[in-house]
């Protein structure tokens, strides 16, 4: 009688148990459901304009403000075809690898300069060490435009407007404090035990820096490179400055400038050249996405 007793405790409890996971489960399932729903609402709610512009390319240019419709009533390709011989004597391709001529070497300049700097303060004891990070804790808090007109000047008399070198050349000297203040937060969560016994074996402090400490932070160096690459592939300031050349132009100025030539504006061509300008940009993040997350999250290497 005890065993019949006992036995269906057990069965009772049993099912309690299965009851609880069931009820647990299916609250996690819902709770899954409603954040995936939000997110589902809010991607598209900040997909629209892209959808839109690309929808809107290959529309008639009588179409695009008459309806807020993503799939066109009426398909065409005169934006592409028209817009890609623009209204110069040079093709947007012309435009996009002038754009390419002076964002790759200020791409590289500032990683190999950002890079450099941030090792040395990480690293290395430095007279007047702290003077020096809070002056580049200032640098990022300073706007951009008061260094414009100082600038501008200073290229004048180097002789060097209308050239690309004031977009990129200033990046040399790492001016960009925002990352090498993210590369050295990144290194002090790195351990120098590998730098110690590097240069133990006879290494340099740009041996160690080149073949020990760059390996390591790989993702936050592709996160900077990232970033820069889309500051200034979408710049619009700069090379309106200092740039004056049509055949120099950038994308950004090309787009500009296909709206200021004509009387009515050729949307669905304006449209459908700023579609082709962003693929860059969204391919170069997704071919490096698992990099830029691990560069923004990490804090050093993994046990």
């Amino acid at each position: 009688m005890a065993s019949v007793v006992s036995v269906s405790a057990e069965q009772k409890n049993s099912h309690q148990s299965y009851a609880a996971n069931d009820r647990t489960i299916r609250r996690e399932k819902i709770n899954a459901a409603i954040r995936y729903t939000i997110l589902i609402i809010v991607g598209v709610m900040m997909l629209y304009p892209l959808l839109w512009m690309f929808s809107a390319a290959m529309k008639p240019n009588h179409e695009i403000f008459s309806s807020m419709n993503l799939i066109p009533s009426e398909w065409s390709l005169d934006g592409f075809i028209n817009g890609w011989k623009t209204g110069t004597e040079y093709t947007f391709g012309h435009y996009i690898l002038n754009t390419f001529a002076y964002v790759l070497p200020k791409v590289f300049v500032t990683v190999v300069s950002s890079t450099i700097v941030a090792y040395g303060f990480a690293r290395f004891d430095i007279p007047w060490k702290k003077f020096w990070f809070a002056t580049l804790i200032a640098t990022i808090l300073l706007p951009q435009s008061v260094l414009l007109i100082p600038q501008y000047l200073m290229f004048r008399e180097m002789g060097l407007l209308d050239t690309y070198l004031p977009l990129y050349l200033p990046f040399a000297f790492a001016t960009q404090g925002f990352f090498v203040f993210m590369l050295i937060q990144f290194l002090r969560g790195v351990p120098t035990d590998m730098e110690e016994a590097a240069m133990i074996d006879g290494c340099n402090s740009f041996q160690v820096l080149w073949h020990v400490v760059v390996p390591v932070i790989r993702p936050a160096i592709i996160s900077v490179a990232l970033f820069q690459f889309m500051w200034s592939v979408n710049d619009f300031l700069g090379p309106l400055i200092y740039i004056s050349s049509v055949e120099k132009y950038p994308i950004a100025l090309a787009l500009k400038m296909s709206i200021d030539v004509t009387e009515g504006a050729r949307w669905n061509e304006i449209l459908a050249m700023a579609s082709i300008a962003i693929i860059p940009s969204i391919l170069v993040f997704f071919m490096s996405q698992k990099y830029f997350v691990e560069g923004v999250t990490s804090s050093g290497i993994k046990g």
